[in-house]
């Protein structure tokens, strides 16, 4: 199969080919649309079988979730089962900073590519204009009252947010040079990815448990040590307002014609690492399997899917896991550099497989079936790949190799089969990780031992007290999103394979109250990325007829 053959078809081609209208749509261009708030609003999950996408711990280049996903999304179209992807939008700080494009790869692709590592169809703009402006309503209360009313600006904690990696921006003083620019005081820029209101625009299901989640965004304290939220400020309903046209999932292709959804993309080391529940609930109405994808590993993406995204109530849970795994990926974890990662390295494999075993045990905790994709990568060897096939087997799990980089469709054949068989067979008994009611030390306690393997937890005195205030206040009984490095199954990302007998540091807690979690940071853990070295945007370039170049 080759891509210069893969013809595009107009959006509104690959709308009817799942059953929605022309009507249905608001085109944007020719290659993408929404589909219109009446088609969404008040729709409950419909009949399709949901699999979710998760992966073993990557290195820093990625290895192709996403790819596996698209590609999974093509073999069982193919396959004759009809099939739709939901996805996150990329941000414009991974695009332009360390990892690139996030549209998938070779013939594992969505289209247009270019638009939607851009800007797209302006959502994550809506998302920051909308966060942005509870920041402005703060400060002119601040302005307005001081001190004194009803906010103390010491307790403040709703920073601003930029779709972009700057790590400049993460500690600012603003209001400085006299009354007239308002009260001084210490703030920072989080990425968007990391704002709550992004959070929320995934897990409401229409726009008014979108209005009440943004009203329940907690913003800081009065001076008597009352919480105070943005409804307080009577904020919601115009950030709501400026989130009309976000909350409608996006319409896109595949290279092979075939549809997905993108909508939403909270980051999974930060936030809880998945697109929209709107575009899941539309996706299940609309067609017998949909493909969704969790952010990087299974102890941060997967469980925050299920701990999280699940008890929403909104979405079922999912009848099978799909868990990614490379061979450049166990030899990282088995001690091999990136520069090396490309040579032939069987020990390497089976040392890094104690990261990818650890995954597995993820799985089972979690109770719902699962297959290994091994994505295939061009300079993987006939023996590497043996080899980890060996040693999955070793573990008694269902496992496949995804070639659909290479071949499309044709090559995630046998991965189709193997989930549809897992579907069929196996047993689905999914628990939940802890109750609700549960402390919050106790549940984070749950969490770093059972999923990320860790011994002890440990935190100073200081966020014990941050913790106790947040349950002082009744907001304890919420489920628990940590924030620490994809890199490592610990919170130190130097720490690769499967590391044992490890303290879980914490560093700091939030309480997102209007999406619905708590927020653990862990370790050197940054909600504002930096650039690396060599930026991605070194690479990206356009031509005079504006076709992008670079984009990977």
């Amino acid at each position: 199969m080759n891509i210069k053959n893969l013809k595009l078809k107009p959006i509104e081609k690959i709308a009817d080919k799942i059953g929605l209208q022309f009507q249905d749509i608001e085109k944007y261009g020719d290659l993408k649309a929404k589909v219109k708030y009446e088609k969404i609003k008040n729709i409950t999950a419909g009949k399709g079988k949901l699999i979710m996408v998760t992966a073993m711990s990557p290195t820093p280049a990625g290895e192709g979730k996403t790819t596996t996903t698209i590609g999974l999304v093509d073999a069982l179209n193919k396959a004759g089962n009809k099939t739709i992807g939901t996805l996150r939008e990329p941000s414009l700080g991974p695009v332009f900073g360390m990892k690139g494009g996030a549209t998938g790869g070779g013939l594992a692709q969505i289209m247009p590519s270019d638009e939607i590592n851009l800007h797209f169809t302006g959502d994550i703009h809506a998302i920051t204009s909308a966060h942005n402006l509870l920041a402005a309503m703060i400060d002119n209360r601040l302005h307005f009252e001081s001190s004194c009313g009803t906010l103390d600006s010491r307790t403040i904690t709703w920073k601003r947010v930029i779709d972009m990696d700057d790590r400049v921006l993460r500690e600012i003083v603003i209001g400085i040079g006299g009354p007239l620019r308002g009260i001084a005081r210490e703030t920072g820029f989080d990425i968007t990815a990391a704002s709550e209101v992004m959070a929320i625009l995934c897990l409401s299901k229409d726009i008014l448990d979108l209005k009440e989640r943004l009203g329940n965004i907690l913003i800081g304290y009065s001076p008597d040590n009352k919480p105070v939220f943005a409804k307080n400020l009577n904020a919601n309903n115009a950030m709501a307002a400026l989130l009309k046209d976000a909350i409608k999932p996006n319409l896109v292709q595949t290279l092979e014609n075939n549809p997905v959804f993108i909508h939403g993309g909270p980051f999974a080391n930060i936030a809880h690492g998945t697109n929209s529940i709107v575009a899941t609930r539309l996706a299940l109405n609309l067609a017998d399997f949909v493909v969704t994808e969790s952010g990087f590993g299974s102890e941060l993406g997967a469980v925050k899917y299920f701990d999280i995204v699940v008890r929403t109530g909104d979405i079922p849970v999912p009848s099978c896991n799909v868990l990614v795994a490379t061979v450049r990926s166990l030899k990282y974890h088995g001690g091999v550099k990136l520069d090396s990662i490309n040579e032939e390295n069987i020990s390497a494999i089976e040392k890094g497989f104690e990261n990818l075993s650890k995954h597995i045990d993820n799985m089972r905790i979690l109770g719902v079936p699962f297959v290994v994709a091994i994505n295939k990568f061009k300079s993987d060897t006939d023996k590497e790949i043996q080899k980890v096939m060996e040693l999955c087997k070793k573990e008694n799990v269902r496992v496949a190799i995804n070639d659909t980089f290479l071949k499309g469709s044709d090559g995630g054949q046998d991965l189709a089969k193997e989930v549809i068989t897992a579907i069929n067979e196996d047993k689905n008994e999914y628990n939940p990780l802890y109750q609700l009611d549960l402390p919050i030390i106790e549940k984070v306690n749950i969490i770093a031992k059972k999923i990320f393997g860790a011994k002890n937890v440990a935190m100073e005195g200081k966020i014990e007290r941050k913790i106790k205030k947040i349950e002082n206040v009744g907001l304890k009984n919420l489920p628990i999103c940590i924030a620490k490095t994809q890199y490592s199954l610990s919170s130190d990302d130097k720490a690769l394979g499967r590391p044992k007998d490890f303290t879980l540091i914490v560093n700091d807690v939030s309480l997102s109250y209007g999406a619905g979690f708590v927020v653990i940071y862990c370790g050197d853990i940054m909600t504002m990325p930096g650039l690396p070295k060599i930026p991605s945007a070194e690479k990206i370039d356009i031509d005079e007829n504006c076709e992008v170049t670079g984009i990977s």
